[in-house]
């Protein structure tokens, strides 16, 4: 699959897309990195651990992350010893509420790097002057495409995918054919099959939002919506309902075999065998959302914080990426299961919008779209 071609944020819950997926199974990413059993819930197996290391140091970096970070314990354990820092990860809800964090203990730092900000946020994280712009790292090739208002300053990480997913073998067994595009949705067809997300609730529902935004223009979107409201879609308020309660696919016997996902979906749905999945990723919708890190303007320590987001750019956090967090690496040394290669993949032409029109409109959005749903 295409590595390092790049994705949107979303609101956590409990748990989150990323704990749930993993709770699957989904294959090792090279056997030496695989998770070990210590992830915590909320992606915080190392911080426990690390704050006791650091405890009187004074060589601490202290990260604040969505709630989703995990990076192993062992990858962790690598980098302090070879920086003498010790790592502190506080993890701090979701990509919005992270940022939100950030501007409001802008005069006072809380930390001293930051992980999780996604594109739908790195405008407003630059604009408010939360990011020390005079820390750069050297970026690989294919992630300078993902530098947000011309500065690397904010590092590109990974990157995901959310899209349609389609329930194949409910459509199999019913001898229908899937949806392929966004307007699939509005027909006769699929009347009464289709789970939505609230962009107002969810991270996932919020970039799937853009998609239909960058797919049908400003003036197109809300229309839409009404279209899929009129034809029966349902509005849930976060991925873990959409997917696990009313996904037909999602093995707790939902209903709707069409449902707003992510790309990677498919490969925590693989036969046992490896051949196959049960449900497949509808590329042709796919909004592509970009994780960046980035050094705190005021931090404490700089260089501890450039020394993080290199790491978070080594070969080896990047190949762990993909089975803990569920996201693609944006380094192409980095390598990914057999599963993610076959069932997860990515799309070559991904919707997007840009970064400060998402800033500047994203308030008008969501109330034109709660408008059009009747929320």
């Amino acid at each position: 699959m295409p590595q390092a071609t790049h994705p949107i944020t979303h609101r956590v819950l409990t748990p989150t897309r990323r704990q749930v997926l993993g709770a699957l199974g989904l294959g090792a990413v090279g056997a030496s990195l695989a998770a070990c059993g210590s992830k915590k819930p909320g992606g915080t197996a190392s911080s426990t651990s690390s704050q006791a290391a650091g405890a009187g140091s004074g060589r601490k970096v202290t990260v604040l992350t969505h709630d989703s970070f995990h990076v192993p314990d062992e990858l962790v354990a690598a980098f302090e010893k070879d920086t003498g820092y010790t790592l502190e990860i506080v993890p701090s809800g979701d990509a919005g509420e992270l940022v939100n964090k950030l501007v409001l203990t802008k005069d006072a730092p809380l930390g001293d790097a930051v992980f999780g900000i996604d594109n739908t946020f790195a405008s407003r994280a630059l604009d408010e002057g939360v990011i020390d712009t005079s820390v750069t790292v050297t970026l690989p090739g294919e992630a300078e495409q993902y530098v947000v208002g011309s500065t690397p300053a904010l590092t590109p990480i990974d990157f995901g995918e959310v899209c349609l997913n389609v329930d194949t073998a409910w459509f199999a067994d019913k001898g229908l054919t899937p949806p392929a595009t966004f307007e699939d949705l509005t027909k006769e067809d699929y009347k009464d099959l289709f789970v939505a997300i609230n962009p107002s609730t969810s991270s996932t529902g919020l970039a799937f939002l853009l998609a239909t935004i960058g797919h049908f223009g400003e003036d197109g979107f809300a229309g839409y919506w009404k279209d899929l409201v009129a034809n029966g879609a349902k509005i849930d308020e976060g991925w873990t309902d959409a997917y696990y309660t009313d996904f037909s696919g999602g093995g707790e016997g939902g209903t709707y075999p069409i449902v707003v996902s992510y790309s990677s979906s498919p490969a925590a749905t693989v036969s046992e065998d490896g051949t196959s999945s049960s449900t497949a990723s509808v590329l042709t919708t796919a909004f592509r959302q970009v994780e960046y890190a980035g050094a705190l303007a005021g931090g404490a320590n700089p260089e501890g914080a450039k020394a993080f987001i290199e790491w978070m750019l080594s070969a080896d956090v990047q190949t762990s990426i993909p089975d803990n967090m569920y996201m693609y690496p944006v380094n192409p040394e980095a390598t990914l299961s057999k599963d993610m290669m076959n069932f997860g993949q990515v799309s070559d032409s991904p919707i997007t919008v840009e970064a400060d029109a998402i800033a500047a409109n994203r308030e008008a959005w969501l109330a034109t779209w709660t408008e059009a749903v009747g929320a």
